[in-house]
């Protein structure tokens, strides 16, 4: 028997579905055109947390941006190797149990990835801290990032320091350049890591978000060797911390685990252990995140208390209960302290050894 079902019957279900799924589209002569409930995301939606369930919730809807890494574009009758869905890295976990990419060398094409994210072209900041004697390391910092760091894209270094004299002239490449930014001093190494978090979030406020998509916090006593490129880039990309990546029991990080802390994750819980010394992400939702850090790492403060890693106990939690879209192995930030492992293909870029004692304004690791 034949169903006698009208195009308007049809259509009815169709648009009934998509409305369901969370959007409309409306059907004129042979024109589909999309409507979406979405709020508008100038608004600046805050982050919500919820204690009770230990979840930190973000609310926000995606913004149709040709910058962001949604649009994965490739000009056509680019030359390269064809992917394989069978071979690959099989030393190392490439996947977390979210389905997020854990990328190491060898989990990605650069001649592909480059392609795509140079027809972007986003704008890129970089944000560092170089108070008191953390200046001596810009030059480093700055001359080898200019060799390894998002090599033809545009980048600008945001540069906080309490000795703007002290800051190196660098030459640059064509699209990339330096902001200098002043800040006070500070007595104690502690204060000086949670007042980034501060002097970030003032800053993107007020002036980064006009002049970035894109947007990292990294040590600058940190030296580039290798590629640190487009591959790093998501919505929200986290780094392993070398020291916990393997063989740790999650009861083992060194997360805050006092319940007077904000930053406070029970035993039981937990990833992975995340480094705050190189993160990044979209701007909006880097000012979200450096945000939270700040205004818990001040909520602890009025409560007497001090996250046993300052913004990085902040940083675990935010992650564990907001995934990141992307985490980057270790070669994106290792450390000169250790010797790489066989899994450790490359050093992308790495922490230099030196002498806390001297450095830092009250000493000590």
């Amino acid at each position: 028997m034949l169903l006698n079902i009208s195009k308007t019957h049809i259509l009815v279900s169709f648009v009934f579905l998509l409305i369901l799924s969370g959007a409309i589209y409306t059907y004129l002569e042979n024109i589909t055109i999309p409507f979406t409930f979405c709020q508008p995301c100038h608004e600046n939606p805050e982050s919500v947390v919820d204690e009770a369930e230990k979840r930190v919730e973000m609310k926000h809807c995606p913004l149709d941006d040709s910058r962001r890494s949604g649009n994965l574009i490739m000009k056509a009758g680019l030359s390269y190797p064809q992917p394989s869905t069978l071979t690959g890295r099989t030393d190392v976990n490439s996947v977390t149990n979210w389905n997020a990419p854990l990328v190491w060398e060898g989990t990605f094409d650069p001649v592909v990835i480059d392609d795509i994210y140079s027809r972007m072209n986003p704008r890129v900041a970089v944000v560092v801290l170089a108070v008191g004697k953390y200046t001596r390391f810009l030059k480093g910092f700055l001359e080898s990032g200019e060799k390894y760091f998002l090599v033809g894209l545009r980048v600008t270094y945001y540069i906080f320091t309490d000795n703007e004299q002290d800051v190196p002239n660098v030459t640059l490449s064509e699209g990339r350049k330096i902001t200098i930014l002043p800040v006070p001093s500070a007595k104690r190494w502690q204060d000086v890591v949670l007042s980034k978090m501060k002097w970030a979030t003032v800053t993107i406020d007020k002036q980064i978000r006009n002049e970035a998509d894109y947007l990292f916090m990294m040590d600058v006593d940190s030296v580039f060797h290798n590629r640190f490129g487009a591959e790093s880039l998501s919505q929200m990309s986290a780094v392993l911390h070398r020291g916990f990546y393997k063989n740790i029991n999650r009861d083992g990080f060194p997360y805050e685990r006092r319940p007077e802390s904000k930053a406070y994750i029970p035993a039981g819980e937990g990833d992975y252990y995340y480094t705050a010394a190189v993160w990044g992400g979209y701007l909006e939702d880097m000012y979200r995140l450096v945000k939270y850090c700040y205004e818990q790492s001040e909520e602890d403060a009025k409560n007497n208390i001090e996250a046993v890693w300052q913004e990085e106990s902040h940083l675990n939690k935010y992650f564990l209960y907001n995934k990141p879209a992307k985490v980057l192995s270790p070669e994106y930030l290792w450390s000169d302290y250790d010797a790489p492992g066989s899994d450790i293909k490359l050093i992308r870029i790495s922490q230099l050894v030196k002498d806390y004692a001297e450095v830092r304004p009250n000493g000590g690791q």
